[in-house]
């Protein structure tokens, strides 16, 4: 992969796809990294792949450790948790703002979602669930205008977001993510938040009773 682009977009863009082989697993926790494997598989010089570990590192998702080298970091439960409380709240929050009040472009965004759903999981797509769960979750709060509050969301979601493909890839049975999903749909459309938010608990508490079974499939990815 040949980045042919100025100094601060090639910066901008080693950054970016690093930051989306470690979310995706293609880089997974501890895996070592090279500042010169890097910049021959970018084409780039060392100077960019440099600055985007030291960015990784201040995300803490790279870890360098001295006489040691770099490393991809390891999935920290602590962070995961935070991040899945601070969700919570806040999406449960957003989902009875959506049962108020929430245009009819968004719910078709949805339905059009929860279809391309279906098609990743008769595929066992993980990379495109992952994407799709995210952007069914985003059109929620978009729908509500509150993106600014999603974005502060996405500065916490690093650890929470690799444990969540690591259980997608894990196991292939996704049907009751796309279950809980309809449900959120179905709660917004009839305006019922009592019900949108008792789902909205559910689904994000599932990360809580698969943590365990992740720690103990894959121990060797988290902290």
């Amino acid at each position: 992969m040949n980045l042919n682009v100025t100094p601060a977009s090639a910066r901008d863009a080693v950054y970016a796809k690093l930051r989306e082989q470690i979310l995706s697993l293609e880089l997974p926790p501890g895996a070592a990294l090279s500042e010169k494997e890097a910049s021959l598989a970018f084409g780039v010089s060392r100077t960019p792949v440099r600055e985007s570990f030291v960015r990784l590192a201040q995300e803490g998702l790279v870890q360098v450790l001295p006489q040691r080298g770099t490393f991809v970091s390891l999935i920290d439960p602590e962070l995961v948790e935070e991040a899945r409380f601070m969700r919570e709240q806040l999406e449960k929050a957003v989902i009875r703002l959506a049962c108020a009040s929430f245009p009819d472009e968004s719910l078709e965004a949805l339905e059009t979602n929860l279809l391309r759903q279906r098609e990743s999981i008769a595929r066992e797509d993980d990379k495109r669930m992952f994407e799709l769960d995210e952007a069914f979750h985003r059109t929620i709060f978009e729908g509500c205008r509150k993106l600014n509050t999603w974005s502060v969301i996405q500065q916490m979601n690093a650890h929470l977001n690799r444990s969540r493909m690591l259980r997608l890839v894990s196991d292939h049975d996704w049907d009751h993510l796309y279950a809980q999903h309809k449900q959120m749909a179905e709660a917004i459309r009839s305006r019922d938040a009592d019900a949108a938010e008792k789902v909205m608990k559910e689904h994000l508490s599932l990360n809580i009773h698969d943590q365990a079974m992740l720690k103990e499939k894959f121990p060797q990815y988290f902290k």
